[in-house]
């Protein structure tokens, strides 16, 4: 028994994942993750039913399964056994996640691997860094169910929208002289301390300003919220009768009619509107503020779900949190292209150790091969087939398809149709690091 385990630990194993029906996600078939749900499990897809998130790893809220029915081929679908949930299998076998993984991070995979189909706009938010998120845990463990921080990236499978960081001093000072909503709720003394501070006056005291006037307006009351919404959505209407309004007034509007007299609707002046390409990518360190808006992305991050909101969402929000949390860096965010490992593999590597993600696109009748790595790594198919080897076995690949591969695996991908795949893994600069 003790030999098969070992045997079935070093090969490529099937898991079976979870998905998140948040009240954002797209809906029925027009959801990529209710697509791969259904493929990848065997769920039925309900037409009117939102489907947001499709998790893949072990955190608690949403964990994977190693499919069951023996081993085929070489690749193991995970064997008996009363609990066949991801983490217990990785319990039993420590050896798989590589003995770099394994001193940093203990036995559990250290990143979560998402697919997102969003359809209207997630709240605007903050993760927290690691001592806040163990202060958090301990006060209210119903809301912040973990005690990790969630540094994360994004990466666009679709066109992708969101709003990501504080916009520079300059851009303020404009949204304060062309939005007076804005000043309406933060009033003139606010308004006026952003208005005649200059780069010159030093960081910490921009960031001072800057977060001494937002949260005046994230803490205004819901009565002055809904009445100067409101007349902000008037003037926009009127105004796009002489004039093209732009691109940040018509996403106003869009967010208003998603969440009427929601102060997040007002917050969006503050932050970078960011349009992602697919194949574009974009990171978040802790305490920055950020709101997906719209489209479908592959997303990696710490395994956390610990997340403080204060605007766009019918969840609970901890505004006085969430205000004191942010670092308030201005100006806009780095874009991330990827860089070649290969003709068709691409990797995004954000500045946090715990993950990576690579973007393999393969067209009909071409190979991959992803080199054996000190780390384990996550793969998902999300269109076409194919086959994925490991030494001398090989296994058929096709769209929903999840796979984890231990650490030191060689895996070797050909294609019977185009065929395209993510993989999530350990940041190899850590890896090489050690």
């Amino acid at each position: 028994m003790e030999a098969d385990l070992k045997k079935q630990s070093k090969l490529v194993q099937r898991l079976t994942c979870s998905v998140q029906n948040y009240d954002w996600g797209r809906k029925g078939a027009d959801s990529l993750v209710a697509r791969l749900c259904q493929l990848n499990s065997g769920a039925g897809v309900e037409p009117d039913r939102s489907y947001a998130e499709f998790w893949m790893g072990t955190h608690q809220s949403g964990p994977s399964f190693l499919v069951k029915n023996g081993v085929q081929n070489g690749v193991s679908n995970g064997g008996g056994g009363e609990d066949s949930s991801f983490k217990s299998w990785l319990l039993k076998n420590p050896n798989v996640l590589g003995d770099n993984v394994l001193s940093r991070w203990g036995c559990d995979l250290p990143f979560l691997f998402k697919v997102l189909s969003v359809a209207k706009a997630l709240s605007i938010q903050a993760h927290p860094d690691k001592e806040l998120a163990k202060t958090l845990h301990k006060l209210q463990p119903n809301v912040y169910k973990d005690d990790n921080h969630k540094p994360e990236m994004a990466l666009a499978i679709t066109e992708f929208e969101a709003l990501c960081g504080f916009i520079s001093l300059q851009e303020l000072k404009i949204v304060l002289q062309n939005v007076p909503e804005v000043v309406e709720l933060v009033g003139t003394v606010d308004a006026n301390q952003v208005l005649h501070i200059n780069e010159q006056d030093g960081e910490e005291k921009v960031k001072s300003v800057v977060r001494s006037i937002f949260t005046q307006l994230m803490t205004a009351s819901k009565e002055m919220t809904t009445k100067v919404v409101s007349k902000l959505k008037n003037r926009l209407h009127m105004e796009s009768q002489v004039r093209p309004l732009t691109e940040k007034e018509q996403l106003v509007l869009r967010l208003e009619k998603q969440y009427p007299a929601d102060i997040g609707v007002i917050s969006a002046f503050f932050f970078n509107y960011v349009k992602l390409n697919p194949g574009e990518a974009l990171y978040l360190g802790a305490n920055e503020p950020h709101a997906y808006i719209c489209g479908e992305c592959i997303e990696c991050m710490a395994t956390s779900d610990n997340v403080v909101r204060a605007g766009l969402t019918p969840k609970h929000r901890d505004v006085e949190t969430l205000c004191s949390m942010l670092t308030y860096k201005q100006g806009f965010p780095e874009i991330l292209k990827g860089f070649p490992l290969s003709p068709y593999i691409t990797r995004y590597l954000p500045p946090f150790d715990e993950f990576e993600v690579d973007r393999c696109i393969l067209p009909e009748g071409a190979s991959a091969l992803f080199p054996a790595i000190s780390g384990p790594s996550v793969f998902l198919v999300t269109v076409g087939e194919g086959t994925m080897g490991t030494g001398s076995y090989k296994d058929a690949i096709t769209e929903g398809d999840v796979l984890f591969a231990p650490a030191n695996t060689e895996i070797s991908i050909t294609t019977s149709s185009e065929l395209q795949m993510y993989r999530a893994g350990v940041n190899s600069r850590f890896l090489q690091t050690l």
